[in-house]
């Protein structure tokens, strides 16, 4: 086990030997396989530098509509700013699921949801090789959905709560751009390029075949 690996579950196991499988077959096919692995610290770290920028914009962006005298944490009712975290959260990673289900041969059967609860990570991961931009749409669309959605719809409705939530969601798609990153930044050496989800890491891998 690398120093990357954690102790899988039995879940996790099972798509990790597909995804070694799935591998191997574009192997035979004759793709080079390249790793693009960040840890899970590492993520939540650099997230937050990351992120700064787009937080800074949302809140020029709603200043203007800010509700005078309303509440940033609905009314005080720390439970339901907490609850509503985590519901947003299992939605962020259904809008991966969703959106990658779009372009995956199986659609929503390549589809797979897990937790990393050593690092309260949820995550999603899609088992069958995109193409880049599928790829990056769909690490794109829940910060696009959750973080210009509601700070849209905060400005709409003059209400303090739901920019924050915003801002939060917002936040919580640091891992999501810092892979896009690694995206942009990657230079194939051929013209044939597939990416595949990571089944438990954050990251994915690039297979690279020449014409």
């Amino acid at each position: 086990m690398s120093h990357r690996e954690r102790k899988l579950t039995p879940a996790e196991q099972k798509r990790k030997a597909a995804f070694e499988a799935t591998c191997a077959e574009m192997a035979r096919a004759g793709y080079r396989q390249k790793d693009f692995l960040i840890g899970v610290l590492q993520a939540n770290t650099l997230s937050l530098l990351l992120m700064l920028p787009f937080l800074a914009l949302a809140a020029w962006a709603y200043a203007p509509f800010i509700a005078a005298g309303g509440s940033f944490f609905l009314d005080g009712q720390f439970f339901l700013l907490f609850l509503a975290i985590l519901v947003l959260l299992v939605v962020h990673e259904c809008i991966h699921g969703l959106t990658w289900s779009l372009f995956a041969p199986n659609h929503f059967a390549s589809i797979s949801f897990g937790v990393i609860w050593k690092a309260l990570t949820p995550y999603c991961t899609c088992n069958a090789p995109l193409k880049r931009w599928q790829y990056v749409l769909g690490a794109a669309m829940p910060t696009l959905v959750l973080g210009i959605g509601l700070t849209a719809a905060a400005a709409v409705l003059h209400q303090n709560a739901l920019f924050l939530l915003a801002e939060i969601m917002i936040l919580g798609g640091g891992g999501d751009c810092l892979i896009i990153l690694h995206m942009l930044r990657y230079r194939p050496a051929a013209p044939d390029v597939l990416c595949l989800d990571h089944p438990y890491e954050c990251g994915f891998v690039a297979f690279e075949k020449s014409a």
